[in-house]
């Protein structure tokens, strides 16, 4: 590279880079954005020029024509003031008093891109002044009486020039100071929006050093007069704890300064009246977002750059009152600007490096500005702004403070530029813009750096600004609460307010919002406004001027209770939530912690309302977060909380670390003893028990009352209060327990019963009693007893009762108390016994009634006991109530006696139930009643069970007594019982000898006691298997009543059924008589023994009928055998089956039967019919000599055929008529049929063209003999005359390779003769025959025709010969049609209808194309890419591709006939018979390398092993056929007009079409799979596709799953439901196969289908993206290989199956794009399966 950068300089030459210069601006100009672009850019250069006022004229034909004639219109000349929106203006001049142009200045001024160098100014990049040429094309620039005149050269051409001279006025130049722009407009145009431009101006004149005034003229009329008066600066000191220096010590503030600024505008109505009507942003009030406390002890977080949207009021509209357009109306605005003095100190780099970029030096000294507007100003504004004449609002708007962060602040750079300040009021520096003007330049590496620095001063001047207001407002307050002469700490209210909004002002002014376009700017800004400071932020706080850091965000819940913590004023946090969330987010301002409020507590004691107040607000932190350590927390709180109770001398104070209890209920007496740890009822109403507990302390309950009341000290305080003493204070506490007993837990129950069991605190009529010592007044059947007595009167009902009760009040007197004195003395019945305990019986605890239940204390009924002996006793559950029907199930009856009468709902009752009294019996004891002895209570006892069923006996289950026998039933041997298995509801089971149900109550057994209506199958088939019908009448009905019912049973009992021998058939006995033989049903055929004629001699047919058939066909019974049975009993005995048959004629029948239906057989069936003698076999036999004498000539009718049962190896298949002649009478042959000897081969015969050789003799050659020519010439002429007749098959080699004269060859001989030898079995035969020509062919080399030049030529042999040299195949008529083409004259030929011109016109045509494709192939570069499909029938085969000889590599290739991946199965053989063994090797192709599975193992090439495989599927597959073996393209199966692609498809192209056919590939979602019908054969092809699924309609089902992949199989296949457990192993060596195929494909395992069928040709095929995969295939072809551990062979071929199978998700049908496809997925794919072929191989 060097070398030649030398030479080029050494002998190159030079020339200069040419610029577009009109190109070049509109580039520069395209990338000014803003508005009022070109009064910008001339205003700064005028206030660089020192200018103090500017006109601007806006100027019209008619005034420009005054103008120029000196007769210029003054405004009091009375012309019609202009229509400001329609007037065109002609020419804008903009003119300036600023110093006039020097020489440099002219220079400068035509040179694009070279900036002023004067550091003082602002102009730095030398282009404004080109946007003049937004305008005008040809601006005029005139100052100093000089004048340069910008021009394209030729007018419209792209070359700018100027032309600069003295001027006529040079020579009066001192009278005339103006610098003057005149820009003729491009086209005419109104005026600029007149107000807009003014309010322009109005901002723009703020930061401007020398301009003053700014005028509007439209003509001569003026439309606007702006003046900027500067006030007197006034000096401000630098505060202490500010840095002055940015952060690279680059800038340095020395001083501060603060002046007003007053602008002042006269602008005549009419501007007004076109004011845009743009909603001024007025101070409303920001919508506040709440600030998320988040819980007491999370942080306050946001986001300080979040986006705020201002809120735009509309401002109210002042009436439209009609005023003149020339009247002016004034108005002006009074800014403070702060100015800070700033020195800059760069290095000798950066200073260098701002020189590159800028074009001059950095200034030494700078100026940085900031507008602040007061908040007595900003009010003033708004004011001003609402008495505006119209809506469009001020011209001062621009200038107002933005305190809502709408975007008005800009940053200036002598005049506004594009890019936002982000706070409330514009500054101005001596930034660095970008080219445009329109934003500050961050991105250049180095003016990056000085306008960072510079960023920092104005963040410095910012933070004065705001630091020097909030002294002034710190100041204010202490001076208005220290002269209140009190200890306050807020001013007074007015005064506080205002001062609040005065803080509130400054805090949204300098409140930071995004920047835009540059976001960097606010953020730099805002980062030295809080970082150039040592100490806090100052803020307003509730207690005045306080750090940031020491004041806290309000909270409602705090002020109550904490008065004295500053916090932020409410109004200033609804009022500026922005500017607070950022104080926050950094962390200035601070939630309120919790040492807060422990500091406060300590200090100041709380009354009842403060304390309820910091009560309250625990409980809500308490809520809000509940992850800190809470008790330690609440400890420290109440360790620190101190109540202050009462005031004077009744203060009592009560820290709250003291307070244990709580009282919550109000039954407890407050009058009455009370802890001291008790927290005040007062405080604690205002409180949940929830809240109240989480404070630590527990709820002051009855129980602790009570242990309070009983402590001896407590009780001894007061004897009044003692309840061992005093019987009204006792009376007072058992009412107060007796109220809130309910409530209380059994613990408590049981707590107090022990306090007051040992206690003599009853008032009773004995005195003070213990409770158990005490009885209630129903207890008072003894005079003795002391009983309850309150001396207020009250009731012992409710819960006094309840308590007395349990704490051991007796109810009644003790059971053994009332046994002894009245049941023993026989005065009590048990029904008197019963009325007594039914009085007590709710005073009755658990424990007595237990224990009645347990006694034997009750008789049963009608029980005679012998005198002198005592009457049996019986606990009430060992009898049942007295009532009919449990008198009549004969059951124990309670004897309840005469004297009362039984009621089952009186309260007697309802005791007796209670106490284990039977009302029925149990459901097991109804059931056992069914079945006994007793007919009287059987009956009854089954009656009563369908009676109670559900009623009674909800819980009946049938299947529970499925052992007992007590259904009423009858069979055949007459009426009995039989349980509920052995019993049926269907009467026709008695046929069949089972026991039915009795008529009279068949319903109700049905539906009440689940009886079955029919026997389930499992009893059937047994009852079939042990006592089959007896005779064929039996039979009929057992097989009707059964066919209705085959669907109870399952394959596997059908399967049973079918095996059984229960069907009954006559057979003949050899004495002639009859007897009965049960067969299976799957033994019989159905149909009658006249249906199946000739069949019906080798198998039973029976007939039942038609309901009973259908019964035997779905045990198995067919209605004909089967192919595969019809073999069998072929093979079983053929001579007994031809004779059956009747002859030879029906025997080939047979075998044509057997060839069609050939798929059906099993692989066992076609074992044996190879060896067995079972093919029909033909001989020649020539006819007797008596015969032949009477013929004329010996033809066929001169021989009879001889026939006899071979086995099919010693059968030839006929396929060589000439040798049939010779051999005729020593072979048997085939029947001449192709579907018989299509099944013949499969069987294993083989064709007589196979097995008889030819070899040739022949005498001395006659060379140079014309006739040798003359063939050949004749047979290149016709032979594509046949070649376009002849479609059944391809050519093994091509036209013209036959063409060429070393190719083929015709040689003639004196004499011919052709030996034909037959070696068969174990004779050899040879035949001789003079014959008139012969072709022959050596290996690979020229085909040669041999022809006898002593006999006339026969056509024939020579089409024969050929025919067998051309063709793979060859049928008889192909030599007949082409001897026939030979033969005939063209002539002929063509009033046959064959066009021969056409034909071989198109055939040279054709040839013609392929020398020229083959010559242009010698030059052409070989193409590396991938051809695209659409062209690719006209691109050449690879060089690397072998030719083979003869082979069609110059032609394009043509769609030929698609063959399957793998070999399908035909229609002709099943898909299991193996197709004939195919030749070695063909004469005119090269045998191909091959790998056996043995050299695999030795030598793992598996490039190689890829390599021949994929050759081999190229010529499976459609499209993808080897040259050698395309066959001779007819002429209409070629373009007319070949054309030769222009473009190569890119490779990307094809890998994104790889990748989106394997994402094509989906799961199938359905149950049911159709296969696709829509898909036609393919035209091209001759045979079916491997997965076109025409015709095909199978039908799949879902039937399992193994791992991912789902199971279909088709319909036929049997016992579908145990499919995947037979074919388990099988299934999973499938699945391992094709799981890394998958893997290798980038395909999901859930896209990959198995399915099973039984017969057809179709290997795999792709339904919508799903790919399904035929399992048949796979365990035929490669299950056995892989189970023996060799898996190279399955991958290889399921390898390309997936390849064609994914190339349907681009292309349906088979042509050459879809080849095109398959071949690039198998490409893209195949490093990936070599390496996994390796891997294999690699494994021992």
């Amino acid at each position: 590279m060097a070398h030649d950068r030398d030479a080029l300089w050494a002998n190159g030459y030079d020339e200069t880079v040419e610029v577009n210069q009109r190109a070049l601006i509109d580039k520069v100009l395209a990338r000014y954005s803003g508005e009022f672009t070109v009064f910008r850019e001339l205003l700064q250069n005028s206030d660089d020029a020192q200018s103090s006022a500017v006109e601007i004229y806006f100027e019209t034909d008619e005034y420009l024509r005054r103008k120029n004639s000196k007769d210029a219109i003054l405004p009091e000349d009375g012309v019609r003031f202009p229509d400001l929106k329609a007037a065109p203006v002609a020419q804008w001049t903009f003119r300036n008093n600023g110093v006039v142009f020097r020489d440099e200045d002219w220079n400068r001024l035509r040179k694009i891109a070279e900036g002023n160098p004067d550091e003082e100014k602002i102009g730095a990049f030398g282009v404004g002044f080109y946007s003049l040429f937004s305008v005008t094309e040809e601006p005029f620039v005139i100052s100093g009486g000089h004048g340069m005149q910008f021009y394209w050269k030729d007018k419209t051409g792209d070359q700018l020039l100027v032309r600069r001279g003295d001027l006529p006025s040079k020579n009066v130049s001192q009278s005339n100071p103006w610098t003057t722009f005149e820009m003729t407009l491009r086209e005419k145009a109104p005026i600029p929006q007149p107000f807009d431009l003014t309010r322009f101006l109005a901002s723009s004149i703020t930061f401007m050093v020398h301009l003053r005034s700014v005028s509007i003229f439209i003509d001569s009329h003026r439309l606007a007069h702006l003046t900027k008066s500067p006030g007197v600066p006034k000096e401000l000191g630098l505060p202490q704890v500010l840095k002055n220096s940015s952060s690279l010590g680059v800038m340095s503030v020395k001083s501060v300064q603060s002046a007003a600024t007053r602008i002042q505008a006269q602008v005549i109505h009419a501007v007004y009246d076109l004011g845009t009507e743009k909603p001024p942003v007025l101070p409303v009030e920001e919508l506040r977002r709440p600030v998320s406390h988040g819980g007491f002890f999370s942080s306050l977080l946001s986001t300080f750059t979040s986006h705020h949207q201002a809120v735009l009021a509309k401002p109210v509209l002042q009436p439209q009152i009609k005023k003149d357009p020339m009247g002016v109306y004034t108005s002006s605005v009074t800014l403070t600007m702060f100015n800070a003095d700033v020195d800059v100190k760069l290095d000798k780099k950066l200073q260098s490096e701002l020189r590159r970029s800028t074009k001059k030096n950095p200034p030494n000294h700078l100026n940085y500005s900031l507008i602040y507007t007061g908040k007595d100003e900003y009010n003033a504004s708004v004011e001003e702004e609402k008495s505006q004449p119209v809506s469009c609002g001020s011209v001062f708007q621009g200038l107002r403070a933005d305190l809502n962060g709408t975007g008005q602040a800009r940053v200036f750079i002598g005049h506004a530029t594009g890019q936002t300040a982000g706070i409330g009021g514009h500054m101005a520096s001596r930034f660095i813009p970008t080219v445009e003007r329109e934003s500050i330049d961050l991105v250049d590496r180095n003016v990056a750096v000085w306008n960072r620095e510079l960023l920092y001063v104005g963040g410095y001047l910012c933070r004065t600004a705001y630091e020097m207001e909030l002294e002034n407002i710190r100041v204010l307050w202490n001076e208005a609460t220290s002269s209140s002469g009190t200890n306050v700490l807020h001013p007074d209210p007015q005064l506080r307010d205002w001062l609040r909004d005065r803080f509130l002002h400054v805090l949204k002014f300098f409140t930071f919002h995004v920047s835009t376009p540059s976001s960097d700017v606010a953020r730099f800004l805002e980062a030295a406004f809080f970082g150039c400071s040592t100490s806090p932020l100052k803020v307003l706080s509730t207690t005045g001027v306080r750090d940031a850091s020491d004041v806290r965000a309000p909270d409602p819940m705090f002020s109550l209770f904490l008065k004295y913590l500053p916090v932020l004023p409410d109004p200033v946090l609804s009022s500026a939530p922005l500017a607070i969330r950022a104080l926050q987010s950094k962390g200035l301002i601070a939630d309120i912690t919790f040492r807060d409020v422990l500091a406060q507590l300590r200090q100041h004691p709380l009354n009842e309302e403060e304390l309820i107040a910091c009560l309250k607000w625990w409980v809500g932190v308490g809520q809000q977060d509940s992850t800190h350590d809470t008790t330690r927390i609440r400890t420290e709180l109440l360790n620190a909380t101190i109540l202050s109770l009462y005031s004077g001398k009744d203060t009592r104070v009560v820290p709250l670390s003291m307070v244990q209890y709580f009282i919550h209920q109000r039954m407890i007496p407050l009058d009455g003893p009370l802890p001291d740890t008790l927290m005040p009822p007062s405080v604690t109403k205002h409180f949940t028990q929830e809240q109240l507990r989480s404070f630590g302390w527990r709820e002051f309950s009855i129980l602790d009352w009570m242990q309070h009341i009983l402590r001896p000290d407590v009780m001894n305080a007061n004897l009044s209060q003692d309840m061992t003493r005093s019987s009204e204070w006792a009376e007072r506490v058992l009412t107060v327990l007796a109220r809130t007993w309910p409530s209380l837990s059994k613990e408590s129950h049981e707590m107090i019963k022990a306090m007051l069991a040992q206690t003599t605190c009853i008032p009773t009529s004995s005195g003070l009693q213990k409770p158990e010592l005490s009885y209630f007044p129903s207890a008072n059947i003894f005079n003795d007893l002391p009983v309850v007595n309150f001396t207020s009167g009250g009731t012992l009902k409710g819960n006094v009762e309840k308590l007395l009760s349990f704490i051991g009040v007796r109810k009644h007197v003790d059971l053994q108390v009332v046994f002894d004195r009245m049941v023993k003395t026989g005065d009590w019945t048990i029904s008197d016994l019963i009325t007594h305990l039914v009085t007590i019986q709710s005073a009755l605890n658990p424990d007595e009634i237990t224990k009645l239940q347990m006694t034997s204390a009750f008789s049963k009924e009608s029980e005679n006991t012998p005198p002198g002996n005592k009457k049996p006793r019986y606990r009430a559950s060992d009898l049942y109530e007295p009532c009919v029907t449990n008198r009549q199930l004969g059951l124990p009856i309670i004897d309840w006696g005469e004297k009362a009468k039984w009621r089952s709902s009186s309260e007697e009752a309802k005791l007796l139930y209670r106490l284990g009294l039977r009302r029925n019996p149990p459901l097991d004891l109804t059931v056992k009643l069914c079945v006994s002895s007793e007919s009287d209570i059987r009956s009854a006892a089954f009656k009563y069970l369908i009676d109670s069923i559900p009623s009674r006996y909800p819980d009946y289950r049938c299947e529970n007594f499925g052992h007992v026998a007590f259904i009423p039933a009858v069979n055949e041997f007459g009426p009995g019982m039989g349980t509920l298995n052995e019993v049926f509801a269907s009467p026709q089971w008695k046929v069949l000898g089972f026991s039915v149900v009795q008529d009279a109550i068949r319903d109700v057994a049905v539906s009440k006691l689940g009886l079955k209506e029919h026997p389930p199958a499992t009893r059937i088939v047994a009852l079939l298997e042990k006592t089959p019908p007896k005779d064929q009448n039996m039979a009929r009905q057992w097989f009707e009543i059964l066919a209705g019912h085959v669907a109870d049973f399952s394959q596997s009992q059908l399967s049973i059924l079918s095996r059984l021998p229960i069907v009954p058939t006559q057979v003949e006995l050899d004495t002639g008589s009859q007897t009965l033989r049960w067969l299976s049903p799957s033994q019989c055929y159905l149909g009658g023994a006249s249906k199946g004629q000739f069949h019906s001699k080798l198998f039973v047919f029976v007939d039942f009928g038609p309901s009973a058939n259908s019964f035997l066909n779905t045990c198995g019974s067919k209605q004909e055998p089967s192919v595969e049975e019809v073999a069998t009993i072929l093979v079983a005995d053929p001579r007994r089956f031809y004779d059956l048959t009747g002859g030879c004629e029906n025997y080939i029948i047979e075998l044509r039967n057997l060839a069609v239906n050939a798929r059906l057989l099993s692989t066992t069936a076609i074992a044996r019919m190879k060896v067995s003698p079972i093919l029909l076999g033909f001989r020649r036999q020539r006819k007797s000599r008596k015969e032949l004498n009477k013929a004329l000539d010996l033809d066929e009718d001169d021989w009879e055929l001889l026939h006899d049962l071979r086995k099919p190896l010693d059968v030839l298949i006929a396929d060589d008529t000439n040798a049939y002649q010779m051999f005729g009478e020593s072979i048997y042959t085939a029947p001449q049929e192709d579907l018989l000897e299509n099944f013949y081969v499969a069987l294993g015969s083989k064709r007589l063209s196979v097995i008889v050789k030819e070899e040739y003799r022949v005498n001395s050659e006659m060379k140079h003999n014309k006739s040798a020519a003359d063939a050949r010439a004749l047979l290149l002429e016709r032979l594509p005359l046949f070649l376009h007749e002849h479609t059944h098959t391809r050519t093994k080699v091509s036209l013209s390779w036959l063409s060429n004269e070393k190719n083929f060859q015709v040689r003639v001989f004196g004499k011919l003769t052709v030996v034909k030898s037959l070696s068969f079995g174990d004779s050899t035969l040879k035949r001789e025959q003079d014959a008139s020509a012969a072709a022959k062919r050596s290996g690979h080399g020229p085909i040669e025709l041999w022809l006898s030049g002593s006999t006339q030529v026969d056509m024939y042999e020579v089409a024969t010969s050929l025919c067998r040299l051309l063709f793979e195949t060859v049928k008889v008529n192909d030599a007949l049609l082409f001897m026939t083409i030979l033969s005939t004259d063209l002539k002929s030929l063509k009033r046959r209808g064959y066009n021969v011109d056409k034909i071989l016109r198109q055939q040279q045509n054709d040839r013609k194309l392929v020398d020229e494709a083959r010559r242009s192939q010698a030059f052409a570069p070989v193409p590396t890419s991938v051809p695209d499909p659409r062209m690719s029938q006209n691109l050449e085969p690879k060089p690397h591709q072998a030719r083979v000889p003869g082979g069609w590599d110059t032609l394009p290739p043509k769609a030929v006939a698609p063959k399957p991946l793998l070999p399908p199965a035909s229609t002709s053989a099943p898909p299991l018979l193996p197709a004939p063994p195919p030749k070695s090797s063909t004469p005119d192709v090269p045998p191909q390398s091959t790998v056996n599975d043995e050299d695999v193992v030795r030598h793992p090439m598996i490039p190689n092993v890829v390599n021949n495989t994929l050759q081999n599927i190229r010529r499976k597959i459609p499209g993808f056929n080897s040259p050698s073996e395309d066959s001779l393209i007819p002429s209409q199966g070629r373009s007319q007009n070949p054309r030769t692609p222009q473009t190569v498809t890119p490779q990307s192209n094809i890998r994104s079409n790889v990748a989106m056919a394997i994402k094509g590939c989906r799961p199938e979602e359905g149950k049911l799979v159709r296969n696709r019908r829509e898909m036609e054969t393919i035209k091209e092809s001759l045979n079916e596709g491997y997965c076109d699924v025409s015709g095909h309609v199978a039908e799949l089902d879902h039937i399992g799953v193994m791992g991912t992949m789902k199971i279909f199989i088709a319909r036929d296949v049997p016992e579908p439901h145990t499919f995947v457990s037979r074919k388990h192993d099988s299934l999973a060596r499938f699945i391992h196969i094709v799981t890394p195929l998958a893997n290798i494909y980038g395909l999901p395992m859930t896209a990959l289908h198995i399915f099973y069928d039984l017969a057809g040709g179709l290997i795999a095929f792709n339904r919508s993206g799903s790919l399904f995969l035929n399992h048949r295939f796979f365990e035929a072809w490669h299950d056995q290989d892989v189970k023996n551990g060799d898996v190279n062979q399955a991958h290889i071929s399921w390898y390309f199956t997936l390849a064609h199978e994914i190339a349907h998700n681009l292309v349906q049908p088979h042509n050459s794009e879809h080849e095109f496809y398959f071949s690039a997925l198998c490409e893209t794919h195949i490093e990936k399966f070599t390496q996994l072929l390796s891997e294999q191989s690699g494994r021992p």
